[in-house]
């Protein structure tokens, strides 16, 4: 798509856009000269007339661009599958016998604005998440098969940023036959995801490093695995060779898809509970009956998806966190996340230093989690960095 439009900014509004931050916010622009469609391509100026980028428009979103190229280009087919290649040849290293499983494609850090792909075994999960990505929604589709081999494409572009975009849901297969159950391995574990109904693309690939930590932290440990969905760090803990993991998941369908894990991988040492609930409710329960554990894994949902629900979800974090530090035994190990992009990973260490103190807990941090080297976090764009986990040390 040539450019037909111009996106002049506002003087003075160009900074970020010339120290490469890809967003382009509504309050930065000007005025449009022409009339592009949702997702057009259009040449982003300055206001004293000079080319700082091409641009994905989006009219209805905040964001009312997002770049695609800070150097002159053509926005078409071939660009794109260039764009897809690199990010899927980027990965190739942590596909082997060990791992059927990864992200391919993670947005504005591999130049794709709003794309999302996913791979798990022989089947690619693909997210469209804004305007000008959902425009060139076939020729991604196409890139990824070309660039992957894969023998199907599954679309899952039905996450809710969507409607800021001003764009309806939409899933189902989008490129080939899906052969379900569609499983991949990670670390040797077997996995089932639910592609069409599960949570993001169906499993969380940003934990693969922590899971692994987890593994190696678990031997002979009691283990606690709060909001443990299919089971992912439960099955890593019991790889670990943990005597025992209690799951617990508001989920009765997860929990479901959790126990097919574990049978699927016989192997595993270890006695595994699975319990549906609600987790805060739970852990006060657990609490009460006098439970204690040596491994506590905190891996709640999006409290903050932004800013403005900080103080609410930081409310949340700390009560979760309170309780699962009352339920550790000395010398035990809490590994606690937040994936909200509201909450900045200071904040969350504020958050869990707090519920230590209301919790009579002396505790240290002991390391830092953050997604896998799949998920990269552009240099310029350090809002793709929203995957925060403290390793914190009852003492």
């Amino acid at each position: 798509m040539a450019p037909v439009a111009v996106l002049r900014l506002a003087p003075g509004r160009d900074r970020s856009l010339r120290h490469r931050h890809p967003w382009i916010f509504s309050g930065a622009v000007a005025r449009v000269e022409g009339a592009p469609a949702a997702g057009a391509t259009v040449e982003v100026r300055a206001h004293d007339g000079s080319v700082l980028a091409l641009a994905a428009y989006s009219p209805r979103s905040q964001i009312r661009a997002r770049v695609w190229s800070f150097e002159p280009a053509t926005v078409d087919a071939a660009f794109l599958g260039e764009r897809v290649r690199r990010a899927v040849a980027a990965r190739a290293a942590m596909l082997d016998a060990r791992h059927s499983g990864c992200r391919l494609v993670h947005g504005e850090s591999d130049g794709l604005p709003g794309v999302i792909a996913d791979r798990y075994g022989d089947t690619v999960v693909l997210q469209l998440l804004a305007a000008g990505a959902d425009a060139w929604r076939e020729v991604i589709a196409d890139a990824l098969v070309a660039h992957t081999g894969a023998a199907c494409v599954v679309e899952r572009s039905d996450a809710e940023v969507r409607a800021l975009e001003g764009l309806d849901p939409r899933s189902g297969v989008l490129r080939g036959s899906l052969r379900e159950p569609v499983t991949f391995v990670e670390d040797g574990i077997a996995y089932e995801v639910d592609v069409l109904h599960g949570q993001k693309t169906g499993f969380y690939l940003d934990q693969r490093d922590n899971r692994r930590l987890v593994r190696e932290r678990a031997r002979g440990a009691e283990v606690l695995n709060a909001f443990c969905y299919t089971g992912g760090f439960s099955l890593a803990a019991l790889a670990g060779r943990a005597s025992s993991a209690l799951s617990i998941d508001s989920s009765a369908e997860a929990l479901a898809l959790a126990r097919t894990n574990l049978a699927r991988n016989p192997a595993l040492s270890g006695s595994a509970h699975w319990q549906e609930g609600d987790v805060f409710a739970e852990l006060r329960n657990l609490r009460a009956a006098g439970r204690a554990f040596d491994l506590v894994v905190l891996d709640p949902p999006k409290f903050a998806p932004t800013a403005k629900h900080a103080p609410k979800a930081a409310r949340a974090y700390k009560d979760v966190n309170l309780w699962a530090l009352k339920l550790l035994r000395p010398g035990g190990l809490l590994a606690t996340f937040s994936c909200s992009g509201g909450i900045t990973a200071d904040l969350f260490q504020k958050i869990v230093a707090g519920a230590a103190l209301d919790a009579k807990a002396d505790a240290a941090i002991v390391g830092r989690m953050s997604a896998s080297a799949d998920h990269p976090v552009a240099l310029a764009f350090p809002e793709g960095d929203y995957l925060k986990g403290l390793l914190v040390r009852r003492r």
